[in-house]
């Protein structure tokens, strides 16, 4: 049979054009959901796979130690031959210069600047040879000349660096010149939470900014395995050996994908999220549209039935219309997200690589808009087993879906709420106001869907927006092991470093911009750890006033240790318990005072009270500015003044430290928003339209008894408004409770350090702006959707 002339495809053609106003709802309710689903799903896959790309064209280390300071050679090279297991490794070195000290010049137009807004490390390397290699944008190994710089591709998108550019680095001897040549993709250091990044220069060049003085020397021993899974077990190898260099953060492999994929994958787990929000959406109203089909046209599936139709028949010529719906849906969703994910992959590919296609890209994609198809058509396939309840005297006589029985049911039930909402007994001043309620109350099971939607538009609009305002707040520096401050002075590792905090600390101390200075000294313990011994990075100083927010426990007193969250998980250790720890050669037991969250280090950090004393690896210093001091000048002023110090305002360095991930956030909270809202008005003027046309009857009465248009029109405004507010109402104190547990589960699965999430919302925006915009659009849709009725021939809705 010619497919065009199959009753299945009449049926499903008439009844798309029949209700072009309900289709079209539902047809972009389910667009969306396909694209969202689809875009989230495609922008994992070429995420991952721009990941895996580099790394594959990069070669990263699988286990890395960063150093500053001297070192023994020789301690590397004998553990190297005593490991098996190490297929390669080398020693890095590296020159880091302050960002101040680092200017751009475009000698084309004239244009310069400098680098100074940037808070991160900016480390000059030289090309590797085996592996860790610096890649440029076409996937090659560059190789710079005598007088050339690659610079990473973040300086390329922040600054608007060029190939071409004049590049100054102020030495202790003055300006040294290089020509930008090109921009390079950097395994280790390309995602916002690294502390660094790397330059790549000649060796030439690399030896003349190590003459020249103004940068301070680092190494990084970086270890290729024969087997990357070895990597735990090779680290606690090297942290048990007391003779390697460990004057720096230790990463793994895992934890540099991590890292890389993380931020960036917010934004597909954000649309999925969406997605999935906008799928439960668009089944309840599909779930409602099909009951009212289903009602409305009981006779004639009574009549099929009555003529031998079998109900399998009758379930397959209904469920046509909306596999062709949710089929052409899916088509115009894919299609459109074909087109999403590749503008927002640009900055993915430009940061890491160019992902190739695969079976995967593909796949990802066609699996995406099946399970959406699929689950969409099986729900309206369970809706439609009503049809089997049909009895054909009932729908022919009464018109009724229900049975004998649940008619009886239905028939006591209409008495109850016939007496409950009974005017006799009413003495207020409206009535008509008394009527909407009593009217709302009866059919409450009817206008289920407007609270339900708005509960989860609220929910689709606010999550997102509090994990922005949380990762923007200046409290998020707790969750970085460190207190809430104005700024912060970090001393690394270097001959003076005793003398150079002596002189910092004695400044702030005596500056009437700041109070409440505090210094903390970056001590290397050992914790016994089954037999051996590992290394345990410690903070120590005075914890006695306001630091770090603590999990669980509280802050150290003397002979007590808090540990961040990664540490008490590594080392199976909770508040109580005890621990030996080691340092010069003295063993102490300590009990575990409280555990703490922190995303710096790794995650694995500690903290002792105690007296700072001098001979540590480096200090950190917090101070709080007074008050109208600017936090950014007073920072810009103890830079200048002591170079040897990394002198930085927090707020700043929060916002460049997280900047990928708060762009993912803002992302997801604009789309989410704009999504809510269209919502709201598409479901309200969805529902109300259908139930209009079922109660024309009930408002024709109504006129004729006395009703004006105005109060009808006030009784339906009236019940949605209702409705509206009741799930915004809800969806807040969702999001208040369970929205943040559910978000903070996901960020503690992350492996970052964070374990439990505490909001930290724009109490104006969430609490009262959002709820208001939200319920103002549904409302506004009622108001127009209703606007018709005043023009409407009310004779016919007696006859309906």
């Amino acid at each position: 049979m010619n497919e065009r002339n199959s009753p299945y495809f009449r049926y499903a053609y008439n009844a798309l054009i029949k209700d072009k106003g309900v289709n079209i709802a539902l047809a972009v309710l389910l667009i969306l959901s396909a694209f969202l689903m689809v875009t989230g799903s495609m922008v994992m896959e070429r995420s991952i796979g721009s990941v895996d790309q580099l790394f594959e064209e990069a070669k990263p280390p699988h286990y890395l130690q960063m150093h500053k300071g001297d070192y023994d050679p020789d301690a590397l090279t004998r553990f190297a031959s005593d490991h098996p297991e190490i297929d390669a490794w080398l020693v890095e070195e590296m020159l880091g210069f302050d960002s101040a000290a680092i200017a751009w010049h475009r000698p084309s137009t004239g244009e310069s600047g400098d680098l100074a807004d940037s808070l991160i490390d900016n480390l000059f390397v030289t090309q590797q040879e085996e592996f860790d290699f610096l890649i440029d944008e076409t996937g090659a190994i560059p190789q710079a000349s005598r007088g050339e710089v690659y610079v990473p591709v973040a300086y390329q998108q922040s600054f608007g660096l060029q190939a071409g550019d004049k590049l100054a680095i102020r030495t202790d001897t003055g300006i040294h010149d290089l020509r930008i040549r090109g921009f390079v993709r950097d395994s280790q250091m390309a995602s916002s939470l690294s502390s660094a990044t790397r330059f790549l220069v000649s060796e030439a060049d690399f030896q003349e900014l190590g003459r020249a003085g103004g940068g301070t020397p680092e190494i990084i021993a970086e270890y290729r395995l024969t087997d990357p899974s070895l990597a735990s077990e090779f680290q606690r190898a090297y942290e048990g050996d007391k003779a390697l260099p460990k004057n720096g953060q230790a990463v793994t492999y895992q934890m540099i994908r991590l890292v890389n994929a993380f931020s960036d994958g917010l934004v597909a787990v954000a649309m999925v999220f969406l997605s999935l929000l906008l799928i439960a959406i668009a089944l309840l109203s599909l779930r409602f549209v099909i009951r009212g089909t289903l009602e409305e046209e009981v006779r004639e599936i009574g009549v099929m039935k009555a003529i031998g139709l079998p109900d399998q028949a009758i379930v397959s010529l209904y469920l046509s219309k909306y596999r062709v719906m949710t089929l052409l849906a899916c088509i115009i969703g894919g299609v459109l997200a074909v087109i999403a994910s590749g503008l927002l992959t640009r900055s993915i590919q430009v940061n890491y690589a160019q992902a190739p296609v695969g079976l995967t890209t593909i796949l990802v994609p066609v699996l995406a808009l099946l399970s959406v198809y699929l689950f969409v058509i099986a729900i309206c396939r369970g809706v439609l087993r009503g049809v089997r309840k049909v009895q054909v005297v009932n729908a022919l006589v009464h018109g009724s879906t229900l049975h004998e029985r649940q008619t009886a049911r239905h028939a006591k039930r209409q008495a109850r709420r016939a007496r409950r909402t009974s005017l006799a007994s009413y003495r207020g001043r409206s009535i008509s106001r008394r009527l909407a309620f009593s009217d709302l109350r009866a059919e409450s099971g009817q206008w289920v869907l407007i609270p339900i939607v708005f509960f989860l538009g609220t929910v689709l609009m606010t999550l997102p927006l509090n994990l922005l305002s949380t990762f923007e707040s200046p409290r998020f520096v707790t969750y970085m092991g460190a207190p809430e401050s104005d700024v912060r002075a970090d001393l690394q590792f270097s001959k003076d470093v005793d003398s150079v905090r002596a002189d910092v600390l004695s400044s702030m101390r005596s500056d009437g911009q700041l109070t409440q200075v505090r210094v903390f000294a970056n001590e290397l313990y050992e914790i016994q750890e089954g037999e051996g011994w590992e290394t345990l990075r410690v903070e120590v100083g005075d914890y006695s006033g306001a630091t770090v927010e603590f999990l669980e426990g509280g802050r150290p007193e003397p002979g007590q240790i808090a540990l961040s969250v990664l540490n008490a998980n590594r080392f199976q250790l909770s508040t109580g318990s005890k621990l030996t720890i080691r340092h010069g050669g003295e063993s102490a037991t300590v009990v575990v005072s409280g555990i703490y969250q922190d995303v710096t280090s790794g995650g694995h950090t500690a903290k002792m009270q105690g007296e700072v004393t001098t001979g540590a690896s480096g200090y950190v210093i917090y101070a709080n500015t007074v008050d109208r001091a600017d936090p950014a000048a007073v920072a810009a002023q103890y830079s200048e003044r002591f170079p040897a110090a990394t002198v930085i305002p927090m707020r700043e360095y929060v916002q460049q430290t997280l900047s990928h991930t708060t762009g993912a956030f803002r992302s997801a909270a604009i789309m989410s928003f704009i999504f809510g809202i269209g919502v709201a008005v598409v479901i309200t003027g969805l529902f109300l339209k259908l139930r209009l046309t079922r109660e024309r009857r009930k408002m024709g009465i109504l006129s004729a008894i006395g009703f004006s248009m105005g109060e009808i029109v006030a009784q339906v405004k009236g019940k949605a408004l209702l409705t509206m507010a009741a799930g915004t109402l809800l969806g807040l104190g969702f999001v208040a409770t369970g929205g943040e547990s559910l978000v903070g589960l996901f960020i503690s699965l992350a492996g970052l350090g964070i374990a439990n999430l505490s909001f930290i919302p724009n109490l104006l925006l969430v609490y009262v702006a959002y709820p208001v915009i939200l319920v103002g659009a549904g409302y506004l849709g009622a108001v127009v959707l209703t606007a018709r009725l005043h023009g409407a021939d009310k004779s016919l809705w007696l006859r309906a």
